[in-house]
């Protein structure tokens, strides 16, 4: 049975479009692997506190010196990690606001990207820790991004991603969804052909 961990973001929950496009992916998943035991992270309903000094000077902070608060920084952060690495298969929704990711799924990547855990530093630059996986990452956008230089989301993802040592990615755009009901329609099919040409 393969782990799958499903990450949403979507300021609306599971009405969101890139909510919507994630379970059209696991759908089609389950359809070509069976059974899936999914772990759900819905950044929306269950924030992600966004990072700051206190919570950082807590990942710096050695295990030996770390009080009762601190310690349960350091936990919070570990489970999120230990949910990646125990996943066979990454599924992402990522909505587009501002022409950037949604604030809670940086406040989720500021706590899983962790010097020691997820990637290290070395003479010859960071290398990733956390062992490749497929990543499915659906993104719903209002206009039309894909491919120019407003999409800001496309290159952060690999970066981040394949800081952590996540290089096999895949996206699927779903765009033009606030351009008329014709658009939009057609944006999604054709996101739908494209996740089942994936998954497949």
């Amino acid at each position: 049975m393969k782990n799958i961990l499903v990450i949403t973001a979507s300021i609306f929950g599971q009405d969101g479009q890139s909510s919507q496009l994630v379970n059209r992916t696991l759908e089609q998943l389950k359809a070509s692997h069976g059974d899936l035991n999914i772990q759900q992270r819905d950044l929306s309903a269950e924030p992600v506190p966004h990072l700051d000094a206190y919570r950082f000077g807590a990942f710096l902070t050695s295990a030996d010196d770390r009080d009762h608060q601190q310690q349960r920084v350091v936990d919070y952060s570990d489970s999120l990690i230990e949910e990646v690495k125990q996943a066979d298969i990454i599924v992402i929704g990522v909505p587009m606001y501002n022409f950037g990711i949604p604030s809670g799924l940086k406040a989720y990547f500021d706590h899983i990207a962790r010097a020691g855990i997820s990637f290290r530093y070395t003479e010859n630059g960071p290398v990733g820790l956390l062992e490749d996986r497929p990543v499915y990452i659906l993104a719903a956008r209002g206009g039309i991004y894909a491919g120019t230089p407003n999409d800001s989301q496309t290159p952060f993802l690999r970066s981040f991603l394949g800081f952590l040592g996540l290089k096999d990615l895949h996206f699927v755009y779903a765009e033009g969804l606030n351009m008329g009901d014709d658009r939009k329609a057609n944006a999604l099919q054709q996101a739908r052909r494209n996740i089942e040409t994936l998954t497949a």
